[in-house]
């Protein structure tokens, strides 16, 4: 699928939902020989549509990522109890938590697919479920190559069954939401390199590999169990063409000084995430109830506060188990090494 896109380096630029993913970023990628993708999620169509027309005044490779709608109802009463457990710690803060009603949206997904379709690019991933059989076909129709992230053999072949062109296989040790389609179910510790040999036995399509790479060596071990290149994210949290906030980058440089590890956790969002351990995940994580994206929004206020005040401790530090290979290095050179 690279080569057919004039893509040369097998390391890409995954996107990331929240800001790090910037057209800058995407841009950047291309300059290397690779490929970067913006991130839909979070943002409005008119927002996604700007970021698109800004990498297309440089370049015409690049990605969009999208979330594929596939919620998770939240139980009224135990988002109503977190809320309150919230309400008691996050005072401080000044949100209004109790005021905040659940919302269960799609992250406006229609929206999103009608602009990929009237202003088609090159290639779209999906993440957190699969969408419509038709959306895919129509998508492809514009000649756009659609991606499906997955986490297991069963998921790949729900994806290859709704026609996608290729899949990108997500390792446990990923930063960020896992892409499950099932996150009311703790997810599996997966070693990255045994599911895509498992994925690349049982299904016939390109592979991309994500979650944990951090160095050349790791991007070697994914193209020998069967990946055609890797998806990398948590290393580019810190170059300077990353729009990681202030606040998360000093979360991030306290946890390389610190060492401390990342956990998955739904206390952010109500779905499992892999993030730096922090006080918020610390009184948190046990309390929070399943439910995306109702508890996403139920916090979002909480950790803007918070990041607005540079307090790391209690935003989510979305990181993968090798975040601390990141440098503050241009995104080009961070690819270039990792392909070397």
């Amino acid at each position: 699928m690279l080569q057919d896109l004039g893509v040369t380096l097998p390391v890409v630029a995954a996107p990331m939902a929240g800001g790090p993913s910037t057209p800058e970023l995407v841009v950047a990628a291309r300059q290397a020989g690779g490929l970067g993708f913006l991130a839909a999620g979070y943002k409005t169509a008119d927002q996604l549509a700007a970021q698109v027309a800004a990498v297309r005044q440089e370049t015409d490779v690049f990605g969009v990522n999208v979330f594929a709608p596939n919620p998770e109802p939240v139980v009224r009463a135990e988002y109503a109890d977190y809320a309150r457990k919230l309400a008691d710690i996050m005072s401080p803060l000044g949100v209004d938590v109790l005021g905040i009603l659940p919302r269960e949206d799609d992250d406006a997904w229609e929206a999103k697919l009608q602009l990929l379709l009237d202003d088609p690019v090159p290639v779209v991933s999906l993440t957190f479920g699969l969408p419509p059989e038709a959306a895919i076909e129509q998508l492809r129709e514009k000649g756009t190559v659609v991606l499906q992230t997955v986490t297991s053999l069963d998921e790949a072949r729900q994806a290859a069954a709704a026609g996608v062109d290729g899949l990108v296989v997500q390792g446990s040790a990923a930063g960020g939401h896992s892409a499950t389609f099932t996150p009311r179910f703790a997810s599996a510790e997966t070693v990255l390199t045994e599911v895509v040999r498992e994925i690349r036995a049982g299904v016939e399509l390109p592979l991309w590999a994500a979650g944990g790479i951090a160095a050349a060596g790791d991007v070697r071990a994914a193209l020998d169990a069967g990946a055609e290149a890797v998806a990398v994210g948590s290393v580019l949290l810190r170059s300077p063409e990353s729009g990681t906030s202030a606040t998360t980058r000093a979360g991030i440089a306290h946890g390389i000084e610190h060492g401390l590890e990342t956990t998955v956790t739904r206390a952010f969002s109500g779905r499992p995430a892999r993030g730096i351990r922090n006080e918020f995940i610390e009184w948190f994580d046990a309390e929070a109830p399943v439910g995306y994206p109702a508890v996403h929004h139920l916090t979002s206020p909480l950790r803007k506060a918070a990041a607005d005040r540079g307090l790391f401790e209690h935003v989510n530090l979305w990181a993968g188990t090798g975040y601390a290979a990141g440098t503050e290095e241009t995104a080009a050179d961070v690819l270039r090494r990792l392909a070397r």
